[in-house]
Protein backbone atom coordinates (compact mmCIF):
# COMPACT_ATOMS: atom_id res chain seq x y z
CA UNK A 1 0.00 0.00 0.00
CA UNK A 2 3.04 2.60 0.75
CA UNK A 3 4.55 1.84 -2.28
CA UNK A 4 1.21 1.91 -4.24
CA UNK A 5 0.79 5.57 -2.45
CA UNK A 6 4.13 6.92 -3.29
CA UNK A 7 3.86 6.08 -7.10
CA UNK A 8 0.56 7.60 -7.08
CA UNK A 9 2.44 10.95 -5.42
CA UNK A 10 5.58 10.97 -7.56
CA UNK A 11 2.83 11.07 -10.58
CA UNK A 12 0.48 13.68 -9.09
CA UNK A 13 3.88 15.57 -8.75
CA UNK A 14 4.81 14.79 -12.40
CA UNK A 15 1.95 15.88 -13.82
CA UNK A 16 2.00 19.70 -12.48
CA UNK A 17 5.46 20.04 -13.24
CA UNK A 18 5.01 19.51 -16.66
CA UNK A 19 2.03 21.27 -16.59
CA UNK A 20 2.27 24.97 -16.71
CA UNK A 21 4.88 26.36 -19.62
CA UNK A 22 4.09 23.61 -21.38
CA UNK A 23 0.10 23.39 -22.26
CA UNK A 24 -1.02 22.04 -25.70
CA UNK A 25 -2.79 25.54 -25.72
CA UNK A 26 -1.97 28.17 -28.29
CA UNK A 27 -1.16 31.36 -26.40
CA UNK A 28 -3.95 34.01 -27.47
CA UNK A 29 -2.70 36.84 -28.95
CA UNK A 30 -3.68 40.28 -30.16
CA UNK A 31 -2.78 43.33 -32.03
CA UNK A 32 -4.24 46.60 -34.18
CA UNK A 33 -5.47 46.23 -37.24
CA UNK A 34 -3.12 47.21 -40.14
CA UNK A 35 -0.74 49.32 -37.62
CA UNK A 36 2.81 49.59 -38.77
CA UNK A 37 3.75 49.60 -35.30
CA UNK A 38 2.93 45.85 -34.84
CA UNK A 39 5.12 44.87 -37.80
CA UNK A 40 7.57 42.67 -35.48
CA UNK A 41 4.67 40.74 -35.31
CA UNK A 42 3.56 40.23 -38.68
CA UNK A 43 7.31 39.23 -39.33
CA UNK A 44 7.12 36.30 -36.88
CA UNK A 45 4.18 35.07 -38.55
CA UNK A 46 5.46 35.73 -41.83
CA UNK A 47 8.52 34.49 -41.29
CA UNK A 48 7.41 31.38 -38.84
CA UNK A 49 9.58 31.94 -35.80
CA UNK A 50 7.49 30.84 -33.30
CA UNK A 51 6.95 27.42 -34.28
CA UNK A 52 10.84 27.17 -33.66
CA UNK A 53 10.65 28.55 -30.45
CA UNK A 54 8.72 25.93 -29.10
CA UNK A 55 5.36 28.31 -28.80
CA UNK A 56 2.21 27.78 -30.39
CA UNK A 57 -0.01 31.68 -30.98
CA UNK A 58 -3.53 31.93 -32.00
CA UNK A 59 -4.30 35.57 -33.42
CA UNK A 60 -7.59 35.93 -31.56
CA UNK A 61 -8.42 39.04 -32.07
CA UNK A 62 -7.61 42.13 -34.38
CA UNK A 63 -8.83 45.14 -33.00
CA UNK A 64 -9.58 48.68 -34.05
CA UNK A 65 -8.07 50.59 -31.07
CA UNK A 66 -6.15 49.72 -27.92
CA UNK A 67 -9.36 50.32 -25.13
CA UNK A 68 -10.89 47.54 -27.14
CA UNK A 69 -7.88 44.97 -26.45
CA UNK A 70 -7.91 45.78 -22.95
CA UNK A 71 -11.62 45.01 -22.59
CA UNK A 72 -10.72 41.82 -24.45
CA UNK A 73 -7.75 40.89 -22.01
CA UNK A 74 -10.76 41.70 -18.70
CA UNK A 75 -13.10 39.70 -20.29
CA UNK A 76 -10.52 36.58 -20.41
CA UNK A 77 -10.23 36.80 -23.55
CA UNK A 78 -6.49 37.02 -24.59
CA UNK A 79 -3.34 35.95 -22.74
CA UNK A 80 -0.87 37.95 -24.61
CA UNK A 81 -0.94 41.37 -26.80
CA UNK A 82 0.85 43.67 -29.25
CA UNK A 83 -0.74 47.37 -27.84
CA UNK A 84 -0.62 51.03 -27.38
CA UNK A 85 0.89 51.79 -23.40
CA UNK A 86 -1.40 54.60 -23.12
CA UNK A 87 -4.98 52.07 -22.62
CA UNK A 88 -2.82 49.60 -20.96
CA UNK A 89 -1.95 52.08 -18.12
CA UNK A 90 -5.35 53.21 -17.76
CA UNK A 91 -6.64 49.82 -17.28
CA UNK A 92 -4.38 48.69 -15.02
CA UNK A 93 -4.73 51.73 -13.13
CA UNK A 94 -8.17 51.56 -13.09
CA UNK A 95 -8.18 47.96 -12.63
CA UNK A 96 -10.30 46.68 -15.39
CA UNK A 97 -7.60 44.36 -16.73
CA UNK A 98 -4.59 42.86 -14.85
CA UNK A 99 -1.80 42.36 -17.48
CA UNK A 100 2.20 43.46 -17.13
CA UNK A 101 4.34 45.10 -19.96
CA UNK A 102 7.54 42.71 -20.75
CA UNK A 103 8.71 44.69 -24.21
CA UNK A 104 8.06 47.72 -26.04
CA UNK A 105 7.40 47.52 -29.58
CA UNK A 106 8.12 50.67 -30.82
CA UNK A 107 8.74 54.28 -29.69
CA UNK A 108 7.41 57.60 -31.56
CA UNK A 109 4.88 56.47 -35.39
CA UNK A 110 2.29 59.11 -35.10
CA UNK A 111 1.02 62.31 -36.57
CA UNK A 112 -0.98 65.14 -36.26
CA UNK A 113 -2.86 65.12 -40.38
CA UNK A 114 -4.31 68.24 -41.44
CA UNK A 115 -6.13 68.10 -45.20
CA UNK A 116 -3.90 68.74 -48.03
CA UNK A 117 -5.87 72.03 -49.10
CA UNK A 118 -6.20 73.73 -45.52
CA UNK A 119 -3.88 76.40 -45.99
CA UNK A 120 -4.57 78.32 -42.74
CA UNK A 121 -3.56 75.22 -40.47
CA UNK A 122 0.25 75.49 -40.38
CA UNK A 123 0.95 75.10 -36.37
CA UNK A 124 -0.94 73.00 -33.43
CA UNK A 125 -2.25 76.36 -32.25
CA UNK A 126 -4.32 76.64 -35.69
CA UNK A 127 -6.67 74.15 -34.67
CA UNK A 128 -8.10 75.98 -32.09
CA UNK A 129 -12.05 75.79 -32.12
CA UNK A 130 -11.49 73.26 -35.10
CA UNK A 131 -12.52 69.35 -34.55
CA UNK A 132 -10.08 66.83 -34.21
CA UNK A 133 -10.06 63.23 -34.41
CA UNK A 134 -8.84 60.69 -32.05
CA UNK A 135 -9.05 57.28 -32.17
CA UNK A 136 -10.46 57.22 -28.43
CA UNK A 137 -9.75 58.44 -25.56
CA UNK A 138 -6.72 57.01 -23.04
CA UNK A 139 -4.61 56.32 -26.16
CA UNK A 140 -1.09 57.09 -26.65
CA UNK A 141 -2.40 59.61 -30.12
CA UNK A 142 -5.14 61.40 -27.43
CA UNK A 143 -1.98 61.55 -25.04
CA UNK A 144 0.24 63.01 -27.59
CA UNK A 145 -2.47 65.51 -29.16
CA UNK A 146 -3.40 66.88 -25.53
CA UNK A 147 0.48 67.05 -24.74
CA UNK A 148 0.70 69.16 -28.20
CA UNK A 149 -1.65 71.58 -27.05
CA UNK A 150 -0.42 71.91 -23.91
CA UNK A 151 3.20 72.97 -25.75
CA UNK A 152 1.18 75.15 -27.76
CA UNK A 153 0.08 77.44 -24.96
CA UNK A 154 -3.82 76.15 -25.58
CA UNK A 155 -6.49 74.79 -22.82
CA UNK A 156 -7.45 71.10 -23.58
CA UNK A 157 -10.85 72.18 -24.31
CA UNK A 158 -9.43 74.81 -27.27
CA UNK A 159 -10.95 72.12 -29.84
CA UNK A 160 -13.84 69.86 -30.77
CA UNK A 161 -12.05 66.50 -29.45
CA UNK A 162 -14.19 63.36 -31.38
CA UNK A 163 -13.02 59.58 -31.31
CA UNK A 164 -12.75 58.06 -34.74
CA UNK A 165 -11.41 54.87 -36.03
CA UNK A 166 -7.79 55.70 -37.84
CA UNK A 167 -9.45 53.51 -41.36
CA UNK A 168 -12.32 56.38 -41.46
CA UNK A 169 -10.33 59.01 -40.36
CA UNK A 170 -8.64 59.89 -44.20
CA UNK A 171 -12.14 59.69 -45.68
CA UNK A 172 -13.54 61.88 -43.09
CA UNK A 173 -10.36 64.60 -43.58
CA UNK A 174 -11.30 64.30 -47.35
CA UNK A 175 -14.75 65.23 -47.02
CA UNK A 176 -14.43 68.22 -44.14
CA UNK A 177 -15.81 66.24 -41.37
CA UNK A 178 -13.01 66.62 -39.77
CA UNK A 179 -9.82 69.27 -39.57
CA UNK A 180 -7.75 67.35 -38.36
CA UNK A 181 -6.75 63.56 -37.12
CA UNK A 182 -3.96 62.24 -35.20
CA UNK A 183 -3.38 58.45 -36.16
CA UNK A 184 -0.94 55.54 -35.42
CA UNK A 185 1.21 54.90 -38.63
CA UNK A 186 0.26 53.79 -41.43
CA UNK A 187 -2.68 55.99 -41.68
CA UNK A 188 -1.31 59.40 -41.38
CA UNK A 189 1.45 57.96 -44.42
CA UNK A 190 -1.55 56.90 -46.53
CA UNK A 191 -3.23 60.21 -46.41
CA UNK A 192 -0.43 61.70 -47.80
CA UNK A 193 0.11 59.47 -50.35
CA UNK A 194 -3.52 59.58 -51.61
CA UNK A 195 -2.74 63.30 -51.75
CA UNK A 196 -5.58 63.52 -49.11
CA UNK A 197 -3.63 65.08 -46.24
CA UNK A 198 -0.44 66.52 -45.49
CA UNK A 199 1.62 66.37 -41.36
CA UNK A 200 0.86 69.01 -39.30
CA UNK A 201 3.39 67.67 -36.37
CA UNK A 202 5.15 64.37 -35.74
CA UNK A 203 5.07 62.66 -32.61
CA UNK A 204 8.68 62.84 -32.73
CA UNK A 205 8.31 66.51 -33.14
CA UNK A 206 5.71 66.71 -29.97
CA UNK A 207 7.87 64.33 -27.83
CA UNK A 208 10.90 63.02 -28.75
CA UNK A 209 11.57 59.00 -28.66
CA UNK A 210 8.21 58.31 -26.75
CA UNK A 211 7.19 55.23 -25.85
CA UNK A 212 4.25 53.75 -27.93
CA UNK A 213 3.16 50.55 -28.31
CA UNK A 214 4.48 47.70 -25.99
CA UNK A 215 4.12 43.74 -25.59
CA UNK A 216 1.90 42.88 -22.73
CA UNK A 217 0.63 39.29 -20.57
CA UNK A 218 -2.04 38.54 -18.44
CA UNK A 219 -0.91 38.12 -14.96
CA UNK A 220 -2.55 34.99 -14.31
CA UNK A 221 -1.11 33.50 -17.64
CA UNK A 222 2.57 34.74 -17.26
CA UNK A 223 2.68 33.25 -13.49
CA UNK A 224 1.45 29.69 -15.44
CA UNK A 225 3.33 29.82 -19.01
CA UNK A 226 6.41 31.19 -18.16
CA UNK A 227 8.11 29.56 -20.64
CA UNK A 228 5.76 30.51 -23.10
CA UNK A 229 6.11 33.90 -22.28
CA UNK A 230 9.84 33.96 -22.17
CA UNK A 231 9.54 32.29 -26.04
CA UNK A 232 7.09 34.82 -26.84
CA UNK A 233 9.76 37.59 -25.95
CA UNK A 234 12.44 35.72 -27.55
CA UNK A 235 11.24 35.48 -31.05
CA UNK A 236 9.77 39.42 -30.19
CA UNK A 237 12.80 40.88 -30.06
CA UNK A 238 14.25 38.20 -33.03
CA UNK A 239 11.73 39.83 -35.64
CA UNK A 240 12.21 43.37 -34.25
CA UNK A 241 16.05 42.56 -35.19
CA UNK A 242 15.13 41.35 -38.42
CA UNK A 243 12.92 44.74 -38.96
CA UNK A 244 16.05 46.64 -38.30
CA UNK A 245 18.67 44.85 -40.17
CA UNK A 246 16.28 44.17 -43.06
CA UNK A 247 14.22 46.64 -43.87
CA UNK A 248 12.89 46.15 -47.38
CA UNK A 249 12.16 42.95 -46.77
CA UNK A 250 9.80 43.80 -43.65
CA UNK A 251 8.42 46.33 -45.98
CA UNK A 252 6.92 43.60 -48.48
CA UNK A 253 5.73 41.61 -44.86
CA UNK A 254 4.13 45.02 -43.92
CA UNK A 255 2.72 45.73 -47.03
CA UNK A 256 0.90 41.98 -47.06
CA UNK A 257 -0.43 42.14 -43.62
CA UNK A 258 -2.29 46.17 -44.67
CA UNK A 259 -2.75 45.68 -48.03
CA UNK A 260 -1.23 48.98 -48.62
CA UNK A 261 1.28 50.50 -51.13
CA UNK A 262 4.68 49.96 -51.11
CA UNK A 263 5.55 53.68 -50.94
CA UNK A 264 3.33 54.08 -47.68
CA UNK A 265 4.27 51.64 -45.80
CA UNK A 266 7.55 52.70 -46.64
CA UNK A 267 7.16 56.18 -45.25
CA UNK A 268 4.91 54.57 -42.67
CA UNK A 269 8.26 52.91 -41.32
CA UNK A 270 10.44 55.78 -41.63
CA UNK A 271 8.72 57.46 -38.91
CA UNK A 272 8.68 54.52 -36.37
CA UNK A 273 11.60 53.75 -33.94
CA UNK A 274 11.20 49.83 -33.33
CA UNK A 275 12.57 48.45 -30.67
CA UNK A 276 12.54 46.16 -27.49
CA UNK A 277 14.17 47.98 -24.91
CA UNK A 278 11.66 49.24 -22.27
CA UNK A 279 11.22 52.98 -21.95
CA UNK A 280 10.54 53.44 -18.31
CA UNK A 281 11.08 56.54 -17.70
CA UNK A 282 8.40 58.16 -20.96
CA UNK A 283 6.10 54.85 -18.66
CA UNK A 284 6.24 57.56 -15.66
CA UNK A 285 5.36 60.59 -17.63
CA UNK A 286 2.21 58.78 -19.26
CA UNK A 287 0.97 57.97 -15.67
CA UNK A 288 1.49 61.57 -14.23
CA UNK A 289 -0.41 63.11 -17.15
CA UNK A 290 -2.92 60.86 -17.44
CA UNK A 291 -3.58 61.14 -13.56
CA UNK A 292 -3.70 65.13 -14.10
CA UNK A 293 -6.34 64.40 -16.89
CA UNK A 294 -8.05 62.08 -14.32
CA UNK A 295 -8.03 59.11 -16.34
CA UNK A 296 -6.19 57.79 -13.44
CA UNK A 297 -6.09 58.23 -10.13
CA UNK A 298 -2.36 57.39 -9.04
CA UNK A 299 -0.10 59.17 -6.29
CA UNK A 300 2.83 56.89 -6.17
CA UNK A 301 3.66 56.74 -10.13
CA UNK A 302 7.08 54.88 -9.36
CA UNK A 303 5.55 52.39 -7.62
CA UNK A 304 2.85 51.73 -10.28
CA UNK A 305 5.11 51.66 -12.88
CA UNK A 306 7.39 48.63 -10.86
CA UNK A 307 4.06 46.93 -10.86
CA UNK A 308 3.37 47.27 -14.17
CA UNK A 309 6.67 47.09 -15.84
CA UNK A 310 8.32 43.63 -15.52
CA UNK A 311 11.55 43.65 -17.35
CA UNK A 312 13.12 40.40 -15.96
CA UNK A 313 11.91 38.43 -19.14
CA UNK A 314 14.15 40.77 -21.54
CA UNK A 315 16.85 39.86 -19.15
CA UNK A 316 16.58 36.35 -19.43
CA UNK A 317 15.83 36.26 -23.07
CA UNK A 318 18.52 39.33 -24.06
CA UNK A 319 21.24 37.70 -22.08
CA UNK A 320 20.21 34.05 -23.28
CA UNK A 321 20.29 35.74 -27.18
CA UNK A 322 23.92 37.22 -26.69
CA UNK A 323 26.80 36.28 -28.63
CA UNK A 324 29.41 34.43 -26.47
CA UNK A 325 31.93 36.87 -25.28
CA UNK A 326 35.35 36.84 -27.02
CA UNK A 327 38.09 35.46 -25.23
Amino acid sequence: MRHRLSASIVLFLLLIAGSPADSAQPIRMAYLQNDIHHLALWVAMEQDLFAPAGAEVEIAGVFRAGPEIMTAFAAGELDMAYVGEAPVTTAVANGTASVKIVAQVNTEGSSIMVAQNRSDLRTVADLTRKTVAVPGHSTVQDFLLRKAFIEAGLSLSAANIMVLKPPEMIQALGTGQIDAFIAWQPYPAQAETMGAGRTLATSRQIWPHHPCCVLVVDEAFARSHRAAVDAIVRVHVQATRFVQTEPEKAQAIGVKFTGMYPDTVRRAMAGVNYTWELNIDGEKEYVQFLSSLQYIRQTEPDRFVQRLIDPSVLRRVVSDDSPPARP
